[in-house]
């Protein structure tokens, strides 16, 4: 396909209060739009920028405002690297640009700058290019692009509990029918950077919730009891330490009843951790096959899939190669807008369901933290059914209109027009 146009620009949506993880903070989150064009047809693609995610030694040095303009610098530069070129295909454009995009991401922010950050800032464009791919090839499912390894049928969506949600919060989920949860360990409660003061909060979060929701019940777990994701951002310093917390999960009764537990490590550290008796899954430390293939040699037994911050692209490559090891995966999210929980959907709805789930998951809270979430979901091109953001229903018509991914929004297509 050829790129005849290459546009960008992006708005700013606040969040409802600051969204602490990694031991920091947003307050809110960019969004980026691409437009490519060729001939007559029009891919617009969207993106949403956490540098905090991607690279925190990006947001410590840089701060919020000035990291997501680097990052937006980075996604304009690769915007000029694509325009007025022809391309096999959207994997082919992520292959052929990546390498000048990382180098150029070292250059402006002056650090050895994590692949996530690049892979972050390239989803916009990748976004856009399958969708103009989609459209010159006569593509109008996402079976056509991914048809993936089963159809769930549900989607159970899993919430974020981040330092801040209060108890209350979190019991009104589960009686409303929420049966996983997505817990935020790894505080620095103090700002002192205490690790003994870390994992003293993580145990009292984890025991506070697990206390809280034990007498829950619900259909869509094989314990019928509620089960728990919880997520330390690499925050952990030793094995030791993580043993220490894995021994308290285990001592509590939280053990049996958790289905994942995601970068327990910072990513340059190769500390081996099948011996423990826990799925561990790789998240910001995978954005390659050659990263899954790593970290499966050290003991992860699941990888954290998003097409929604890592592009459809890679995801799709590093699904097929973590499937074919017998090792899980499933969707997360990014705080993402509705338009790209419908991209996020796609893929977990072809996604085999978690051992412990009985039907498939989603990770979305972008109405726990969006201030305009509802009239965000108005920027979606059909209406597709939200579940009240607890069990998505996947039937035939999602399936058939793919919950309208294909069709450009108007919405952010006009913010391009305006800028123009």
């Amino acid at each position: 396909m050829f790129i005849e146009k290459a546009k960008v620009t992006y708005e700013n949506e606040p969040l409802k209060s600051a969204f602490g993880f990694k031991g920091n903070a947003l307050t809110y989150l960019q969004q980026t739009v691409v437009i490519l064009e060729s001939g007559e047809f029009k891919g617009v693609g969207l993106g949403v920028q956490s540098v905090l995610w991607s690279d925190v030694a990006v947001f410590k040095k840089y701060g919020e405002d000035e990291g997501n303009r680097l990052m937006y610098d980075l996604t304009r530069f690769a915007i000029s690297k694509i325009e007025g070129r022809e391309f096999s295909s959207p994997e082919a454009i992520i292959d052929e640009i990546f390498d000048d995009c990382y180098k150029y991401a070292k250059e402006i922010t002056k650090l050895d700058v994590k692949k996530t950050f690049v892979l972050n800032a390239l989803v916009p464009i990748d976004f856009a290019a399958w969708i103009l791919y989609a459209k010159i090839n006569g593509k109008e499912c996402f079976d056509d692009i991914y048809p993936g390894v089963c159809k769930n049928s549900k989607l159970a969506n899993i919430p974020l509990i981040t330092y801040s949600t209060s108890l209350e919060e979190v019991v009104s989920m589960a009686r409303a029918g929420t049966c996983i949860f997505k817990i935020k360990i790894g505080a620095d409660p103090d700002k002192d950077g205490d690790p003994e003061k870390m994992i003293a909060w993580d145990k009292a979060r984890a025991l506070s919730i697990f206390n809280a929701l034990k007498d829950i019940t619900t259909e869509y777990t094989d314990s019928r009891r509620i089960v728990y994701y919880f997520d330390a951002n690499g925050r952990y310093d030793t094995k030791e330490r993580l043993g220490e917390f894995v021994d308290f999960l285990s001592a509590n009764g939280i053990l049996e009843h958790t289905v994942l537990f995601e970068e327990p490590f910072p990513e340059d550290k190769k500390i081996f951790i099948g011996d423990f008796p826990i799925c561990f899954a790789a998240d910001e430390s995978a954005h390659s096959i050659e990263d899954v293939e790593e970290r499966i040699a050290l003991g992860y037994k699941a990888i954290t899939l998003k097409p929604i911050a890592k592009t459809l692209s890679v995801t799709m490559k590093m699904a097929k190669y973590a499937y074919s090891k017998g090792v899980q995966c499933f969707c997360a999210d990014l705080t993402v807008n509705p338009v790209m929980l419908e991209w996020n959907k796609n893929f977990a709805a072809r996604t085999a369901p978690l051992s412990g789930m009985k039907i498939g998951v989603v990770e979305s809270n972008g109405s726990q933290n969006y201030v305009n979430w509802e009239m965000m979901k108005g920027y979606l091109p059909i209406s597709t059914d939200n579940g009240k953001g607890i069990i998505y229903e996947l039937g035939d018509d999602f399936y058939s209109t793919s919950g309208g991914v294909f069709l450009n929004s108007e919405h952010y297509a006009a913010l391009i027009d305006k800028k123009d």
